[in-house]
């Protein structure tokens, strides 16, 4: 670990050299001394690196060299304000004569940068002679990473799921069993990392329990159980509110939300599953909230407390779960650790059995240490590679306590996974532990993250965002880390977690090596005091409260991070001086008037922030000192009801992503198109309101990064140029287009969009006669998901958007106003989702073959839909039908009461899933 915060001190020297060097003068040969050096101590840091068996002394060394790197880097970053002082904050360069530059102030760093490098010295004395490699080569480049990182796994596949057919159909039976009274509660019992989050998400997803159920909900509790939010989270899935029913029902307090969710789920029959409960306390807080509900109506907990499950319902006998046999453990061993594609005949030579058998044991039948000691393993292409971890597995167990043995040995596999990233890896594996506990990490954001932390190099070969991509992917392999969620094309990651044995390693590790500090907020203070003595980054997880006040002084202070995008933080933004090496910084602001926040014109202070995330329930005004944030690399800004963004903004050279999005809106008023915005960088910008002048300077041609783009058009003459123009340009894969203020728009050029996978079109399409045919004809044939969103089209689109032959999602939200739409035969031939909102749609017709690969249909506000499509029995794909706000008359015909079937019901018996939401008083 530590020789990547070396690479990190390395990496900004090496932006010194570059970018400052005008300003360095009498110190430079001082610096690239000092960057040398540096370089030298990461050789000997690989080997420390794998060096499991080190003394106090050795430890002492490493640390020594690390918290060196960490002044290194402190001195840099102090120069690189200066010098931004230097050129003036409103575009006036100063001479060279400046104070400044005088030989004194120089001096001055010079002397701090002489110490360090004497310190250095001194601990290289005692080491022995290491090579330096050349830069771009050595034994850990970037280079050799990629290459490494390009291997394909052909056993990256969904959890493996080992004996636990048993225990499924034990658990089934449990809940199908129509118990008559409250509070019948299924437990599932074990230690950390036996499978009972896998066995419970394997029963909740199978087809007899969700045609069993009419309403089921899932919610990790973890060790520190918030129950309003467990509240809130359920009530939000029994209902289907809108944007102001939302809004309300948030403000609601623990009382209410106990009352309203237990009123929405008594005439129910309901599954609420809640994975890792630890304590009875915290089911005895929730309990009033679950109504008797519909006969059969069940709770499922897991836990790894047997007594919270005896507790719970002492009617029911847990289902405890028990370690894999020896043959178990061995063929899960094999499923991670021989890919097909890599290992072949190998997995049957017999030095590798010998020694995965050995190791296996080590792991105690416990799937979880199986799995990861697996895809170690799957790293590993030699028998004196496997023989090195197999006598990395046996080091120091015989020093544990008999009773500690079993989670000593699995620690031990952790800890050697861990220890086998390559080093640019441990940094954004650490990062993750600053997320709570069962989180789900969007990937966009956590990618962004570790690029303005600095943890993804420069390279160009790739993208950051590639490589950074690249990374997930190598800790995923690892199984390290876990996959959440696919986005839409269904093959790359959306989301992910840890798990929770991992995630306590991940949190225990970023400690001990001095790289992040959880502050966890008291539940009843609003103070967090933070002080010099703090670690450099900081993730402040708050109380039930939502509410943090931040006060003190942490002038190193590198990372300022909160666990909760809507959390109310209170800073005293005059102090941002105290945190002028701030890198990443996330804030939100809540409020009950209609204030403005006009942030702080001290922000444009933070010379080094990469990494900026505002929130805030009203209208956001920025400064234009932001203008002078010229290492700014992400701008997200959630907003509800308006922005201000100053000019200087989009002349920030670095700027790469710039999100700004309104809650319940699809534009943003006040986000123009500025003369000037041509950055080459550019990678995601939505939304921008444009007019001619992007069409007449062609200025959008430079955005030759574009990968994500949101637009509105203020008149429908400047659609058609604009949208040639952006044809042109070759990473685009994602377009939003707004239409509110337009009119007669041609939308041809769409055809010419070759790359693009996701498209949104908003607002009005006037369908005007066109040579060409519909004026859908023109959505580009590679779109995977489609969105129109009150499009207002009078004509059927269902016959020109079946033909979309590589369509997997699509949204239909107020698109068309007739009242008759028809699915052909074979059309839709990969659609996986469909969402149709179409108040004045009266008949549906879909012919059989229609849609053969649909698996969830939402039906939403068709209150004119007389019947549903007799087309939907033919669709043996369909899991899932939700419907919502559909008409009475509708929902009595394809109901079953007392046994009794609805005259329609025939035509979804067949769907395993049939969710009603509920409509909000």
């Amino acid at each position: 670990m530590e020789q990547a915060i070396v690479s990190l001190a390395v990496e900004r020297i090496s932006d010194l050299l570059i970018h400052e060097a005008v300003f360095l003068k009498d110190v430079k040969d001082q610096v690239e001394s000092l960057r040398a050096e540096l370089k030298r101590m990461q050789c000997f840091l690989k080997d420390a690196d794998r060096n499991l068996e080190q003394d106090a002394r050795f430890q002492n060394r490493v640390s020594e060299i690390r918290n060196l790197a960490y002044d290194a880097e402190d001195v840099i970053d102090s120069f690189i304000l200066k010098a931004a002082y230097q050129r003036g904050f409103h575009g006036i360069v100063k001479r060279f004569t400046s104070i400044f530059t005088k030989p004194y102030h120089l001096h001055k760093i010079g002397l701090q940068l002489k110490a360090i490098m004497t310190k250095l010295q001194n601990i290289s004395e005692n080491l022995p002679a290491f090579e330096i490699p050349d830069d771009g080569e050595g034994s850990s480049s970037i280079f050799k990473v990629q290459q490494q990182f390009r291997r394909t796994y052909s056993h990256v596949e969904e959890e493996d799921v080992v004996s636990l057919e048993v225990s499924t159909k034990d658990v089934m039976t449990k809940l199908m069993t129509e118990e008559d009274r409250p509070h019948a509660v299924v437990s599932i019992v074990g230690m950390g990392g036996l499978g009972k989050t896998t066995l419970a998400r394997k029963v909740y997803n199978h087809v007899d329990v969700r045609r069993h159920f009419d309403f089921l909900a899932w919610f990790s509790i973890s060790q520190q159980c918030k129950p309003r939010e467990v509240l809130l989270s359920v009530l939000k899935k029994v209902l289907s509110p809108s944007n102001n029913d939302r809004e309300k029902i948030e403000k609601m307090d623990e009382i209410e939300l106990t009352r309203t969710l237990f009123d929405a789920l008594k005439e129910k029959r309901y599954l609420v599953v809640l994975d890792d409960i630890w304590r009875s306390e915290d089911w005895d807080i929730l309990k009033p909230a679950f109504p008797r509900g519909r006969k059969g109506s069940k709770i499922l907990f897991t836990t790894r407390n047997r007594n919270v499950a005896s507790r719970a319902d002492s009617c029911n006998t847990p289902i405890e779960l028990s370690f894999l046999t020896d043959d178990e453990s061995w063929n899960l061993l094999c499923k991670k650790a021989f890919p097909r594609s890599k290992m072949g005949s190998q997995c049957c030579s017999e030095e590798f059995v010998k020694l995965g058998k050995e190791m296996v044991k080590k792991c105690g039948g416990l799937p979880l240490a199986i799995v990861v000691l697996g895809c170690l393993l799957a790293t590993k292409q030699s028998v004196a590679q496997w023989e090195m971890v197999h006598k990395n597995i046996h080091g120091h167990l015989n020093e544990l306590p008999h009773q500690d043995r079993q989670y000593g040995a699995v620690n031990r596999i952790l800890v050697l996974s861990y220890n086998d990233l390559p080093y640019p890896l441990k940094p954004c594996f650490l990062y993750l532990s600053h997320y709570p506990e069962d989180w789900e990490i969007p990937k966009k954001e956590l990618i962004r993250l570790w690029i303005a932390e600095g943890f993804i190099p420069k390279t160009e070969e790739f993208l950051m965002e590639d490589l950074g991509e690249n990374f997930l992917e190598e800790l995923i392999d690892r199984s390290l880390v876990q996959v959440s969620r696919r986005d839409y094309t269904g093959t790359n990651v959306e989301t992910c977690r840890m798990h929770d044995l991992l995630r306590d390693l991940c949190t225990k590790k970023a400690r001990e090596e001095k790289f992040l500090e959880i502050i966890q907020q008291p539940l009843h203070e609003y103070d967090v005091t933070l002080a010099k003595s703090m670690l450099r980054r900081i993730s402040i997880h708050p109380s039930e409260r939502n509410f943090v006040y931040l006060k003190g002084e942490h002038p190193k202070l590198r990372s300022l991070l909160f666990s909760h995008s809507e959390i109310l933080v209170e800073l005293c933004i005059s102090k941002y001086k105290s945190f002028k090496f701030l890198r990443v910084l996330t804030l939100a602001k809540r409020s009950d008037c209609n204030q403005p926040w006009h942030v702080s014109t001290e922000i444009g202070n933070l010379q080094h922030l990469r990494y900026l995330k505002f929130y805030y329930n009203n209208k956001v005004i920025l400064p234009r000192s932001i203008g002078r944030l010229k290492n700014l690399y992400t701008l997200y800004i959630k907003f509800c009801d308006d922005i201000v963004i100053p000019d200087g903004v989009f002349k920030l050279e670095r700027l790469r992503h710039i999100v700004i999005k309104s809650v319940g809106k699809f534009h943003v008023d006040g986000f123009r198109w500025r003369q000037g915005f041509t950055s080459k960088n550019i990678e995601t910008l939505k939304f921008i309101v444009v007019d001619e002048k992007a069409a007449e300077n062609n200025a959008v041609l430079r955005w030759t990064n574009i990968q994500s783009l949101g637009i509105e058009f203020t008149r429908a003459e400047y659609v058609k140029p604009t949208l040639i123009l952006l044809a042109k340009l070759q990473r685009l894969r994602s377009v939003s287009l707004c239409f509110f203020y337009c009119s007669h728009l041609d939308l041809e050029p769409l055809s010419q969009y070759y790359h693009l996978s996701k498209l949104k079109l908003l607002g009005p399409i006037k369908e005007e006669p066109h040579p060409n045919g519909h004026v859908l004809k023109f959505l580009p044939l590679n779109i995977v998901k489609l969105t129109l969103f009150d499009c207002g089209l009078r004509q059927d689109p269902m016959a020109v958007l079946e033909k979309l032959c590589h369509l997997r999602i699509l949204f239909l939200k107020g698109a068309y106003i007739g009242s008759k739409m028809v699915c052909s035969a074979n059309g839709f031939p990969k659609l996986d989702y469909l969402l149709i909102m179409l108040i004045m749609l009266e008949e549906w017709e879909i012919e059989e073959g229609a849609m053969p690969c649909l698996r969830e249909l939402t039906l939403a506000n068709v209150e004119s839909l007389r019947m549903l499509p007799e087309g939907l029995r033919y669709m043996t794909t369909l899991q899932k039908l939700n419907l919502i706000g559909i008409s009475s008359s509708l929902k009595e015909r394809i109901k079953v009461i007392d046994g009794r079937e609805g005259e329609e019901f025939y035509k979804v018996r067949h769907i395993p899933f049939i969710r009603h939401f509920l409509m909000p008083k």
